[in-house]
């Protein structure tokens, strides 16, 4: 009997644990490629034979997604399936579109279905778009468990951009670990304030491995999300974050709504910087996919690390990378922190970009005052580096969670902003302790 030809459309994440758990040891499918897209860098690579197991002793190619079209056709694909998140509605059904054109069928795969049961108790953050506040919703949980005394382990959605038979598990406990994995400026930004904050923190590309390693280690575990993206382990506690800055983005893009609906506890974050109505349509949407889950508003608090110069300067914004590129946010913590603490003015960063820095410009017609810290290759850092040096500006307001100043050296001063989630109500407290008295018994 003939195998049955598959394609998965991915960005170097969701897309190889959907092969792990489903296509891996089925002897009845293969697997013809992968496709890659929305990050730099992670096309013409391999899926190594030691993640690909032995139906694939080669391993599987992973081609840039311009190419779906054509491998569709060349390899007669009876199956092309989507995994990879943060994508706008309209363009999930234009690749159906061309996939069903070209005879394959288009798959999405429901999210259960690729979930690892754990023995241990699993609280999950996810959110309904990239750059809502998952990873300071994560610390903010993570510090009520560690209060509690249970030691909690961090599990992140991964991010494997670079050798991937190196990347199988990765275990951080400290700093100089994220030099050891040679971590690009996404991964650090997720990363580092858990080390920061004393926990130790599993990533890579085999989950069902990283998650019996963790095991090991933990009373319980937090899964730390990615983008819009449903955990890769089942949760007994599952928290989805939204955001009124992107108001409507939260039944609008895939596979947010559908995380949303899966929650039994949503927050709409960044209260304090949003218009009252976006907050209000944001609750009155979530109510209406899940009303079962309680909804709890909160507030970013913005603080920075030398707030005495910001004021009257002239400064250059960078923020998180995939909040303002791909994740469409307009405006990020380090125009609210140039705002709070007095900066005379924002220099515009397109003017100064160089190299795969201006390329990213270019990409996302929608940037322009703020910089994005991209950094997934060694040049790249070293464009965001020469982008930096080439602005006439007084100061840096960084707000990407990694510290800049120990990627690159700049000429002038860096102040690091800090954003922490503060619940107007004690609801979420409640939650988190009524599941840690649970985890105890």
């Amino acid at each position: 009997m003939e195998k049955e030809k598959i394609i998965i459309i991915g960005a170097a994440g969701r897309d190889f644990h959907t092969f792990n758990v489903l296509f891996r040891g089925d002897a009845e499918k293969e697997v013809v490629a992968f496709t890659a897209a929305q990050i730099p860098y992670i096309s013409d690579r391999i899926y190594p034979p030691e993640l690909s197991g032995k139906f694939y002793p080669e391993g599987i190619k992973i081609y840039d997604e311009k190419e779906l079209a054509h491998l569709i056709k060349k390899n007669k694909v009876e199956k092309s399936v989507l995994a990879y998140s943060d994508l706008p509605y309209q363009t999930v059904m234009e690749k159906a579109s061309l996939v069903n054109s070209l005879g394959s069928d288009f798959e999405l795969i429901a999210q259960e279905k690729t979930m690892i049961k754990s023995t241990k108790p699993v609280i999950g953050i996810c959110g309904v778009r990239t750059g809502v506040g998952k990873s300071q919703t994560a610390r903010y949980v993570s510090k009520l468990v560690k209060k509690s005394g249970l030691n909690a382990v961090i599990i992140r959605h991964p991010m494997p951009y670079g050798v991937l038979k190196e990347q199988i598990v990765q275990k951080f406990t400290k700093l100089s670990d994220l030099d050891k994995y040679n971590t690009t400026i996404e991964e650090r930004e997720d990363y580092e304030p858990h080390i920061k904050n004393g926990f130790t923190l599993f990533a890579g590309v085999d989950y069902e491995r990283i998650l019996r390693m963790a095991e090991k280690e933990a009373d319980l575990i937090i899964w730390d999300g990615g983008n819009n993206d449903a955990p890769f382990i089942k949760t007994d506690l599952l928290i989805v974050v939204a955001d009124p800055l992107r108001a409507g983005n939260e039944l609008t893009y895939y596979p947010g709504a559908t995380v949303a609906r899966m929650a039994d506890m949503l927050l709409i974050n960044k209260v304090n910087s949003a218009k009252p109505e976006d907050v209000e349509r944001v609750n009155a949407a979530l109510n209406s996919i899940n009303g079962r889950a309680d909804i709890v508003l909160c507030d970013s608090i913005i603080s920075v690390d030398n707030p005495r110069i910001i004021k009257n300067s002239r400064a250059l914004l960078v923020e998180d990378g995939p909040t303002i590129t791909h994740g469409n946010m307009k405006f990020g913590a380090a125009t609210i922190a140039a705002e709070q603490y007095g900066a005379s003015s924002i220099v515009n960063a397109k003017k100064y970009a160089v190299g795969t820095i201006k390329d990213t410009f270019l990409k996302y017609p929608s940037l322009d005052a703020e910089l994005p810290a991209m950094g997934y290759s060694v040049k790249q850092i070293k464009d965001l580096e020469a982008t930096v040096n080439a602005a006439d500006c007084d100061i840096v307001i960084s707000a990407t969670p990694t510290d800049l100043r120990r990627l690159i050296n700049v000429d002038k001063p860096i102040v690091q902003v800090y954003y922490e989630l503060s619940p107007k109500s004690a609801a979420l407290d409640r939650k988190i302790e009524g599941f840690i008295k649970k985890a105890k018994k």
